[in-house]
């Protein structure tokens, strides 16, 4: 999980490099390229079995949410520091703790929600608003943190019928055919070595990094891997400060530790629950 979370930096520091000169869509759809190559190569392997789903509509709704979300991430951060947007997207698992509460029934209790009040304050010290620090593109960093959360309640749903290299495959094939559909318009061939080495590391990271969370959550429990994205916070500013000069003033920093947290906090609280239901 950990391995993967670091990729998964490196891809985002890559994105907003390449933001400079090639449209978002591109890159969001390279991002795909990389998975879509790997789920072709699955098909190839074991036949169009591995499409067989009770829920086609919930799988293809999946990867609509997994294109939109990382659209709008890499839109954001073009506007907004890595760091700070590293920072507003860690509000996803409280977007997922409220979505399973409200839309899968799953309990949660005061302290849970108490949690989750803290963090969302967290994010607000990160962004200020109606001060002008941060840009609002901020915002879009926190909706694409929405439908990610979104994505990841799809997947609770998913679990129970259908096979992880399913999900994974509808996730590539739908949000590959979704992106392809606007690329024409933004396409703008790459001029330098350099913008090609980024594109191709895009996609090759992005997948190695996909698949390592993958097998990270087929052989942990999720409540006790999950915690290891913060690490992201690290990446995030190392390679904002190497990549760009950007380094995170104070109050991001206050803000980052109340989300992180928060965050462990409703972690431990959702492992206690599980226990709890297992004894």
């Amino acid at each position: 999980m950990a391995a993967g979370f670091f990729l998964f930096s490196a891809v985002d520091t890559q994105a907003k490099f390449l933001t400079q000169t090639l449209h978002p869509i591109q890159i969001v759809w390279t991002r795909q390229l990389g998975l879509l190559i790997g789920v072709l190569f699955l098909l190839r392997l074991r036949g169009l079995a591995v499409l067989r789903t009770k829920t086609p509509l919930l799988q293809m709704s999946r990867g609509a949410l997994a294109a939109t979300s990382a659209t709008l991430f890499i839109v954001g951060v073009s506007f907004v520091p890595l760091a700070d947007a590293v920072a507003i997207s860690f509000v996803a698992p409280f977007f997922v703790t409220m979505l399973g509460a409200l839309i899968l029934r799953e309990p949660v209790g005061i302290r849970r929600w108490t949690a989750i009040i803290v963090g969302f304050g967290g994010t607000l010290i990160v962004i200020r608003p109606g001060l002008g620090v941060i840009h609002p593109g901020a915002l879009l960093v926190m909706l694409a943190a929405f439908l990610f959360a979104l994505r990841q309640i799809l997947s609770r749903m998913l679990s129970g019928g259908d096979r992880t290299e399913t999900t994974v495959a509808y996730t590539a094939l739908t949000g590959s055919a979704l992106l392809t559909l606007p690329l024409p318009f933004f396409w703008h061939w790459p001029e330098t070595l350099l913008e090609l080495g980024l594109l191709a590391g895009i996609a090759l990271l992005a997948a190695l990094g996909e698949f390592l969370i993958i097998r990270a959550l087929e052989v942990g429990q999720a409540v006790v891997v999950a915690p290891m994205q913060y690490s992201m916070m690290i990446w995030g500013t190392f390679y904002g400060f190497v990549v760009f000069g950007d380094f995170p003033d104070f109050w991001t920093w206050v803000g980052a530790a109340v989300i992180v947290a928060s965050g462990i906090y409703t972690f431990y609280r959702e492992r206690q629950v599980m226990k709890n239901a297992e004894t």
